[in-house]
């Protein structure tokens, strides 16, 4: 379905040898109801990599920016939880980005997702920017076994606020530029429209730099408000 809200919080990364268990743990029975019973987050859902990397991929809705630079989710992460002290020390190749919705079409939620992060070539902003949003995320929404189709922009400045959490990672974390996300029930459908629409030649024609950060997933858990 359409993304709930205006902004999103998209997380990907892998974890220390051994510590599965224990992150998928937490992150179900903590961090997620945690993070979605703060006012504005809609729902939260985390993803499994059934092709690609990072391991984990985790995205949060949210009604605005604010929601996601707001005071509420920043006493929250200033204030971690005993338990997610230890399990964010599990953290590897951490990739976090918060981003304004740019458009977003669906009708349901799907089994299999596609990240891709990307961004435009130099120069080329609007016209990569258009081919997105005017011809290539309807396209991918229409398709056979695809129930929804998302386009995100970074904003950084709402990302870079630094919180106590951060400081337990030890590293800044990497961030996306553009995010694109494509639902389908299957991993084949998602695979068959990402190889049809958005192979690395179709997008670097339309505009896309060539640092493409591509990878699918399977949908483990979900909580909505």
């Amino acid at each position: 379905m359409a993304l709930r809200g205006g902004a999103v919080l998209a997380i990907w990364n892998d974890i220390a040898p051994g510590g599965d268990a224990e992150f998928n743990h937490w992150h179900t029975r903590e961090h997620v109801p945690e993070r979605v019973g703060i006012a504005g987050f809609l729902r939260g859902r985390r993803y499994e990599a059934l092709a690609g990397s990072p391991r984990y991929f985790t995205l949060y809705e949210a009604e605005s920016v604010t929601t996601l630079n707001g005071p509420a989710y920043l006493a929250r992460l200033n204030e971690p939880t005993p338990w997610t002290r230890s399990s964010i020390q599990l953290f590897r190749n951490n990739k976090r980005t918060v981003c304004r919705v740019a458009l977003t079409l669906g009708h349901g939620i799907g089994g299999a997702l596609a990240t891709l992060d990307l961004g435009p070539a130099p120069g080329r902003e609007e016209e990569f920017k258009a081919w997105l949003t005017a011809t290539t995320v309807p396209a991918l929404a229409d398709r056979p076994g695809i129930v929804g189709a998302h386009f995100c922009q970074a904003d950084v400045a709402a990302t870079q606020v630094k919180t106590e959490e951060k400081k337990l990672l030890g590293r800044a974390d990497a961030l996306a530029r553009w995010v694109l996300l494509v639902e389908g029930l299957d991993r084949d459908a998602v695979e068959g429209v990402c190889r049809d629409f958005l192979s690395a030649e179709t997008l670097t024609r339309h505009g896309a730099a060539p640092d493409i950060a591509a990878a699918v997933y399977r949908l483990t858990y979900s909580l909505e408000r």
